[in-house]
């Protein structure tokens, strides 16, 4: 009986090795992890902010959150106008480490399409994580331990999520604003094509976003939707920004190109042109359709479609839109790699990969990568500041 009972004990024990060795590799390859060690301090709301708002015509209120759970917390709110310089500090409490600015309260749209021959460094799908975020750009040299800019002349490309699913969406969101700022003083260029996560909260749809906001929104009085609405500076901001843009013969889009884009007449300047009045509206099907609506949708628009890696396209396909728009290659994010890589003979460069968190550790864990491209060469760059050429 007892030999029996060792045996089941046995034939159990090899089972669920079997089953293991099955199932953490396919979950592994699927992007799960196992998340741990979280720290306290992702829901310490003091010195949160700055939130701006627009209250009238002229004048902006600028808000932040002060105190703490024991004795209570208060609203810091000062008032500004248009004209004035406005000096904002962001702090980030994982590390008590803060950066300074002055916030501009008007905002033109991006170019579309730049010729220079400057290099270009693209980094996708960040999801609030501004320690990885900040790290990377140092040890990359695309600024220093200050956070100033120090990429000269060159093109950051950040291609959409960069906000939900972690604690530091604002603390990334006005980093990005800040060096947008200091690279044009320098000839540089911070490019923010939005992903479908950035629409996303901008439409409403918060289902991916820390519940912190939630709080936020509510101890300041606004509701999640209003933190990006055009009442707010942030909500404006983004709101001036492009989905898809083209520099130096290579298409930015966080989602990627249809091969039907081909077929429609208009140019990569209408396609931005056309999108940007839907950022506040969901992507859902209309009845009365035409062709521009495969630029919206939740499976066919740029900012959405995953067809590179998720369909059987052939290579005529794939190159059909960039040879329309006279482009060598298109670079994506949205669709999870392992690491940054080339598809299509090089046509198409995939770049969202799995990034550390700021408030909480994983387990497989990944380093950060990007991608650079200088003249006509591709290279893999990982956050440790190595390169490999693709």
């Amino acid at each position: 009986m007892k030999a029996r009972f060792f045996r089941y004990l046995k034939h159990l024990g090899v089972t669920l090795l079997v089953l293991l060795a099955v199932v953490v590799p396919f979950g592994i390859y699927h992007g799960a992890q196992l998340t741990y060690g979280h720290n306290q301090n992702r829901l310490n709301f003091n010195r949160e902010g700055p939130y701006a708002f627009y209250k009238t015509d002229s004048i902006v209120s600028i808000k932040y959150i002060k105190g703490n759970k024991e004795d209570g917390f208060f609203i810091d709110e000062k008032e500004y106008t248009h004209n004035d310089q406005i000096p904002v500090s962001v702090f980030f409490p994982l590390d008590s480490s803060s950066f300074e600015f002055n916030l501009k309260t008007k905002f033109s749209s991006p170019k579309t399409i730049y010729q220079d021959g400057n290099q270009i460094l693209a980094i996708a799908d960040i999801e609030s994580g501004f320690k990885t975020f900040r790290d990377f750009l140092i040890t990359n040299q695309v600024v220093d331990k200050e956070l100033n800019w120090i990429f000269g002349e060159n093109h950051l490309v950040l291609l959409g999520d960069f906000v939900d699913r972690g604690f530091s969406t604002m603390q990334v969101l006005w980093f990005i604003y800040k060096l947008e700022q200091e690279a044009s003083k320098q000839g540089g260029k911070v490019h923010f094509i939005l992903g479908n996560h950035e629409l996303k909260n901008m439409y409403g749809d918060h289902q991916a976003a820390s519940l912190k906001y939630t709080f936020v929104a509510s101890m300041i009085g606004k509701s999640q939707s209003d933190l990006y609405s055009k009442h707010s500076v942030l909500g404006n901001w983004l709101s001036s920004k492009n989905v898809i843009e083209m520099i130096n013969g290579n298409i930015f889009v966080h989602g990627g190109l249809h091969p039907d884009i081909a077929n429609m007449n208009i140019s990569i300047a209408e396609i931005n042109d056309y999108l940007k009045p839907t950022y506040y509206k969901a992507p859902y099907p209309k009845i009365n359709k035409d062709e521009k609506e495969l630029l919206i949708s939740s499976k066919t628009g740029v900012s959405w479609y995953r067809g590179y890696f998720k369909e059987d396209l052939h290579q005529k396909e794939v190159e059909a839109p960039l040879k329309k728009f006279n482009a060598k290659a298109v670079i994506v994010g949205h669709t999870l790699q392992f690491k940054v890589k080339k598809f299509f003979e090089g046509k198409v460069y995939g770049i969202d990969v799995k990034h550390a968190k700021d408030y909480h550790k994983n387990w497989p864990s990944f380093g950060s990568e990007g991608l650079l491209i200088s003249g006509n060469d591709y290279y893999r760059v990982l956050d440790d500041g190595t390169k490999e050429k693709l």
